[in-house]
């Protein structure tokens, strides 16, 4: 995978509209819980590659805050609403209070998996970009929550 110049919602919106089919004919095939399971290992593979590309084009070492940066990719044209909670050198906290995505998601009447399209990406996106960049989350509007509880923090590896 390579670092890509479009919006990140407009790219999930063309993984998903290829994604679909395939994810139905395995579902067809396989059972919900297998397709699953499969799209679910893939998605995450593709999100590490992913982040080690974004790294990769990095002109500087990269950090927390240069992966704050890449934020308003995620977000532009109001992709995610987000408040801010904290943010120091080693650690970054806010909350996602509305997500396009999700709902972008459900009108493909891919809801059922949208978590694993988007949501499965994020903390697999920080081992590729930087494995001491660690996610917590409890929550996400894609499984029906008001809203996501984003808390990375650096955590540096020897």
């Amino acid at each position: 995978m390579a670092k890509t110049d479009l919006p990140i919602l407009e790219q999930r919106r063309i993984e998903a509209s290829i994604i679909k089919p395939i994810y139905d004919g395995m579902t067809e095939q396989l059972g919900k819980s297998k397709a699953g399971e499969i799209l679910g290992e893939a998605i995450i593979k593709d999100a590490i590659a992913q982040g080690q590309a974004y790294a990769d084009s990095q002109d500087q070492p990269t950090s927390l805050a240069s992966f704050y940066a890449l934020l308003s990719q995620w977000t532009v044209g109001g992709a995610l609403e987000i408040e801010l909670v904290q943010k120091h050198e080693d650690y970054l906290a806010f909350n996602v209070t509305r997500c396009k995505y999700s709902e972008m998601y459900k009108d493909m009447e891919l809801g059922e998996i949208g978590d694993l399209l988007s949501c499965n990406r994020d903390g697999s996106f920080c081992t590729g970009y930087n494995p001491s960049i660690k996610l917590e989350r409890s929550q996400t509007i894609m499984k029906g929550a008001s809203h996501c509880d984003f808390r990375f923090r650096w955590e540096p590896t020897e």
